[in-house]
């Protein structure tokens, strides 16, 4: 199993925009073949980052929805909303 979290900031005036993408990929993501959940966190002192929380069978599984058009177009959308770079990481558990 592998955990990814991606640390996203955004334009203030942009946030609602994301929302409502996000809102609409989800269900779409969370069909992706390979993954378990996808959860939006909203950082409680600085509203304007958010964090995607996606848990995924392996690595494969996330890199193939990395390649697909569903994450492509998605992203397209979804970094002209940046107010600063993304970070990501993938994590597997070990205990």
């Amino acid at each position: 199993m592998l955990t990814r979290i991606v640390t996203m900031h955004f334009k203030q005036e942009h946030l609602e925009a994301f929302f409502q993408l996000f809102k609409e990929v989800k269900p779409k993501i969370e069909a992706s073949n390979g993954c378990q959940s996808v959860t939006l966190f909203q950082d409680m002192k600085n509203e304007s980052t958010v964090i995607t929380y996606s848990i995924w069978n392996d690595e494969a599984a996330l890199e193939a929805y990395r390649q697909s058009g569903l994450f492509l177009g998605t992203w397209a959308k979804t970094k002209v909303l940046f107010s600063d770079k993304p970070s990501a990481i993938s994590l597997r558990k070990v205990t």
